[in-house]
């Protein structure tokens, strides 16, 4: 999920490069008071500014526009120019007297900007606001304008005391240091590089715990979700202050947003009312925004060199709990498998180049090859190694700016070694490799056995220098696992084994980011999303109301990207590219579902997917296959009135190849993938085929917090 931050607004380019340049020692504090009238739009401030050090000539801020600004001194302001990045600002130059540290501005006015879509792909349609004051609720931060930035964007710490309508409540970061009706008053006293205020007619539950106060704010009383949440806090607080280091801020809490979100701030997170409330939220997502108040909200991130804070927090948050569960290597093929579907080779970019998440590729990059670096690494180091370079990058950056090359610096201090080719490999060159393994025999030699074959990079461009994993499975023996070191084109290799091997197969959990040969990937939505050309295909013969359902949903997913809908009717034959059939009336539907009989039995009472059998009255169902190498969907309901929750929902449920879900919501019943049967990089050197191979469990990095 996104940090909104400055990121996300004309900050990006104007004052982070500035804080990259700024020591923690320059903090400017802001004492605030601020008077919200959300009926009319409409925020009142009296902001007491004082400098880290006297003002050395005039003194320039911006301000969202049209909030007139005076100075309680009588000091000289003056309008010095305007803008629009996203909001309309101006810009201001205060005069201040020699040896001057402070200063206190008064201003009011209107900012109101309600949230609007962005699209960023076929599906996928997002809401977003720099920042809007309505009765619905309150969402400022720094791209708002909403308090004085200063020209050279020093981190601050603020109070902040909000007067606001009766029953409403405001959270910030920081501490809570007073409640009262229709009054609440934050502190943060640990330097930030933005403000953030949100407000609302929020329910407030609190639990005090050992690492810092767990709070949930909710827009309706309920005391139930409020707990599982709060549980979930405490849980995590604890397990990643011990994993990590001291939690950095005095709470965390859940705040309940009025669109749908999944931002994190430091020390909260501002989620959606439909997010909040889905079951996996709770072990995935909201994990993930926690953690980043170590990772981007406790050390910052120098953009100019890239943003690593999704990498690591999706690597120590979601691919943690996964590994744990024991699903570490199923969650790296599906990261695997997105930035397969989605990057294209000609439009790859380094992670240096990625700031922020706009779209499915820069997230397969960002998040996902980002993901892939740390797990690397961690390979190379080992894990006691890794975590000790992360406690190091932890405890010399925070509340700093802090980039590739401190994290480089980190690791090598913590391990001894020179990471600088490693760093510059997946960090500054754009791309993936690809594997093939040839020429691959097992031949008895004296008292045991010999395998060879010849390892091959196929990808173009430079090649890369690699640590391959390789499992062998031989007869009657436990498996063996080891790596072959790769930096040739083409390395031929011969392993020693007392027995014969029976099984080979080349990076089986998927521990190497690598781009995945196609035979490795089954068919899947994410397949047909990132296609290009799409074409969706409308039933002529449904009903009329399933047929306008049908239509409309193709009209949403069209906004997304170069996406041509027709009927049926019109077409002799399915046209080249990807293509998404809609309706059990469909006349190619049987495209589909005849490649998938093995998998899928359907009749006039029921859908059996894989043994999971749903009913067909009232049921939506979603299957993918592949045809000469292209793929296709087939989306088919009874129920109309399922539709526009399918349009919203299916984009969300990508790597799945077959879906099922029943009712109008609709509610998801199954879910799943299509066995991959058969893998270039997998070799059987007996018949029939081995098994296979069953590689022992990795143990989870998780249990050093355990450890401690």
């Amino acid at each position: 999920m996104n940090r909104p931050s400055r990121i996300v607004g004309w900050a990006l380019a104007l004052i982070l490069p500035l804080l990259s340049c700024v020591a923690v020692a320059e903090v400017v504090h802001h004492d605030l008071r601020v008077t919200l009238e959300p009926a009319a739009h409409r925020i009142a401030v009296r902001d007491r500014i004082t400098l880290h050090a006297p003002a050395a000539g005039p003194l320039t801020f911006d301000l969202h526009a049209g909030l007139a600004p005076e100075t309680e001194e009588g000091y000289r302001l003056k309008r010095v120019g305007t803008g629009d990045r996203p909001v309309p600002f101006e810009r201001y130059a205060v005069a201040l007297p020699a040896g001057a540290q402070q200063f206190t501005l008064r201003y009011a006015g209107v900012i109101h900007h309600p949230p609007g879509e962005r699209i960023e792909g076929v599906g996928q349609v997002r809401a977003a606001t720099p920042g809007t004051i309505g009765p619905e609720g309150v969402y400022l931060g720094g791209a708002a304008g909403w308090y004085p930035i200063l020209a050279t964007a020093p981190p601050v710490t603020f109070t902040l005391e909000t007067v606001l309508p009766e029953g409403w409540l405001a959270v910030s970061q920081g501490a809570l240091d007073e409640l009262g009706p229709a009054r609440v008053r934050w502190r943060e006293g640990n330097p930030q590089d933005d403000i953030h205020l949100v407000a609302a007619a929020f329910e407030l539950y609190r639990r005090s715990t050992p690492v810092g106060e767990a709070q949930v704010f909710l827009r309706r009383p309920d005391r139930a979700l409020a707990e599982r949440y709060l549980d979930a806090t405490e849980r995590y607080l604890t397990l990643y202050d011990r994993l990590l280091g001291d939690y950095p801020y005095a709470k965390f809490a859940l705040v309940e947003n009025f669109w749908e979100t999944g931002w994190g701030m430091p020390s909260f997170t501002l989620l959606g009312s439909r997010v909040i409330r889905l079951p996996f939220i709770l072990d995935s997502s909201y994990p993930h925004e926690i953690v980043h108040n170590w990772w981007g909200n406790g050390v910052w991130v120098d953009y100019e060199q890239g943003n690593w804070s999704e990498g690591l927090t999706a690597y120590l948050a979601d691919h943690l709990l996964k590994e744990a569960a024991g699903q570490g290597a199923e969650y790296r093929r599906d990261g695997l498998q997105k930035y397969a579907e989605y990057v294209r080779e000609h439009t790859e970019t380094p992670l240096t180049g990625f700031v922020s998440r706009h779209g499915e590729a820069s997230q397969a990059i960002g998040y996902g090859k980002g993901m892939m670096l740390f797990h690397m690494l961690r390979q190379r180091l080992g894990d006691a190694g890794f975590l000790k370079g992360l406690r190091t990058f932890y405890r010399e950056n925070r509340f700093r700016v802090a980039g590739y090359g401190e994290l480089r610096r980190a690791f090598e201090k913590a391990s001894g070694s020179d990471l600088a080719a490693f760093f510059t490999q997946w960090v500054e060159r754009a791309g993936a490799p690809a594997i093939a393994i040839e020429r691959v025999e097992a031949v008895p030699r004296g008292e045991g056995w010999v395998l060879s074959g010849t390892l091959r990079q196929t990808q173009p461009g430079a090649v890369y220098r690699l640590e391959v994993p390789l499992a062998v499975q031989s007869e009657g023996a436990e498996p063996f696992f080891g790596t072959l070191s790769m930096e040739t084109r083409e390395l031929p290799f011969e392993v020693s084994f007392a027995d014969r091997p029976v099984r080979v197969a080349v990076d089986p959990r998927f521990d190497l980011f690598r781009r995945l040969d196609p035979t490795e990937l089954p068919p899947s939505l994410d397949r047909l999303f990132a296609g290009e050309g799409l074409h969706m295909v409308l039933p002529s013969a449904a009903p009329p109301a399933l047929l306008e359902g049908y239509r409309a949903l193709a009209a949403v997913w069209a906004r997304g990207g170069n996406v041509t809908v027709v009927e049926d009717s019109s077409l002799e034959r399915l046209p080249p590219g990807p293509v998404w059939l809609l309706g059990w009336e469909n006349r190619f539907r049987d495209r589909v579902t005849e490649p998938l009989a093995a998998g899928v039995v359907i009749d006039s009472e029921r859908v059996v997917l894989e043994g999971n059998p749903v009913p067909r009255a009232g049921s939506s169902i979603v299957l993918t296959a592949g045809e000469a190498g292209r793929p296709l969907g087939l989306l088919a309901t009874d129920n109309a009135t399922a539709l526009s929750g399918l349009a919203r929902k299916l984009p969300h449920y990508g790597k799945y190849s077959y879906l099922a879900f029943t009712g109008d919501a609709p509610d998801i019943a199954v879910r799943g993938q299509w066995r991959v049967t058969a893998s270039p990089l997998v070799v059987d050197l007996a018949e029939p085929p081995a098994a296979p191979i069953e590689l022992p469990p990795r143990p989870p990095l998780a249990r050093f917090a355990e450890m401690d």
